[in-house]
């Protein structure tokens, strides 16, 4: 802990002179030269303070000459690489996006991967390790000031020199100054203001924000981004197994129709009940959707005569999705309602007029708009009345 606030004055040191950048970039070698010389001088070892510990010179072996397909190792391999493979992924791509935020900046989510499976690929014949772009080593290159991947070219190289020259002056290195560099690299990183605004505006994404933290903090890198990403997936899943569906009403004056709980002047019509989806109808959410439908229909405290399904904001369905629909339709025509659909997008037309859904319930019942479709639904109420008896 006496080495830990050496790097410490250079973060801040780099925010008052940003042109003595290179103060910063010094920090973490000056932790690393100054824990050397101290643990060195006292002997640090035998008075409980852990290094790195003996170093070899020279570089990594080749490793290519072990390159077997052998049956029997084949299983572990794979189930191995699958899950390193998924989780570095997840880790880099997760990484590289946080700090490119930072600086307003684009990634390649594809490019980062090919990236990735080049690097361990090339390693692999030189007895490296699985890598990605770990946090702590991105934390203490941004914070050293570096713009472009050429900082990588010059790391690799001085580590060159260091592995082939220096790497026993190094066995002397304090753990705890290693620490130092990486926990004051993280705290720079840390938006206290962002956090808080998370907070208030999404209590499930400042749920995610700090189990991805703590984990990170106090368990692993690995356990932080698994539980961060599965509360992600669940919560995705959530969003697909129960989409989003409203009652739409006119506004008065005019023909746009809009959600009633948002717009509560929208009018609604009696024996209407005009019904927007928000989301691709498929396998996992058409169950929800039946029942939703059903629900909206049964809540009406008048007669209904037609239910207008507004499929503008489905961007696909699947067979099961469709069955649905033909489902929800026989069950209401055994109740005397109609069913119409309004503006499938085209993905979504093309598969009703593949799987002959707009056969089954006849061209007549599509239509463009909510207004065309409620001009039509009248004039067809209009002609079904029996005319007076003379």
């Amino acid at each position: 802990m006496l080495i830990s606030p050496v790097s410490l004055p250079s973060l801040a040191y780099k925010k008052i002179k940003p042109k003595l950048f290179w103060v910063s970039a010094m920090g973490p070698m000056v932790v690393v030269l100054v824990g050397c010389l101290v643990a060195y001088l006292v002997k640090g070892t035998e008075h409980g303070i852990q290094t790195v510990g003996p170093l070899k010179k020279g570089l990594n072996p080749p490793s290519i000459q072990y390159l077997t397909f052998d049956a029997k190792y084949l299983p572990l391999v794979i189930k191995a690489g699958i899950v390193t493979g998924l989780i570095a992924m997840a880790e880099g791509i997760a990484i590289g996006r946080s700090f490119a935020v930072m600086k307003n900046e684009q990634t390649d989510g594809n490019k980062e991967m090919i990236a990735f499976g080049l690097m361990n690929i090339i390693g692999s014949f030189t007895s490296c390790y699985l890598t990605t772009g770990p946090f702590s080593k991105t934390a203490v290159n941004y914070n050293a000031g570096t713009k472009t991947p050429m900082s990588n070219v010059v790391m690799g190289l001085c580590m060159m020199l260091v592995l082939l020259f220096l790497a026993p002056l190094f066995s002397y290195t304090p753990l705890v100054g290693l620490s130092a560099i990486i926990i004051s690299a993280m705290l720079g990183l840390i938006d206290y203001e962002e956090m808080y605004h998370l907070f208030k505006v999404d209590k499930f994404d400042f749920l995610v924000c700090m189990s991805a933290f703590l984990g990170v903090s106090f368990l692993s890198m690995d356990y932080g981004l698994i539980i961060s990403v599965g509360l992600s997936v669940v919560r995705a899943l959530l969003y697909v197994a129960r989409p989003s569906t409203c009652k739409l009403g006119r506004v008065p004056n005019s023909v746009m129709f809009r959600d009633i709980e948002q717009y509560p002047g929208a009018e609604e019509m009696l024996g209407y009940v005009i019904l927007q989806l928000g989301s691709p109808v498929f396998f996992a959410n058409s169950t929800y959707l039946r029942e939703r439908i059903l629900r909206w229909i049964r809540d009406e405290h008048e007669d209904v005569e037609f239910l207008l399904l507004d499929l503008s904001g489905v961007s696909s369905i699947d067979m099961t999705g469709t069955e649905t629909l033909l489902e929800v339709r026989r069950i209401l025509e055994s109740k005397g309602i109609k069913m119409v659909i309004i503006n499938p997008r085209f993905e979504v037309l093309e598969k009703m007029m593949l799987s002959h859904f707009v056969e089954k319930i006849g061209k007549e019942y599509v239509f463009l708009s909510i207004d065309d479709a409620v001009q039509a639904c009248r004039f067809n109420l209009s002609t079904a009345k029996p005319e007076p008896c003379s």
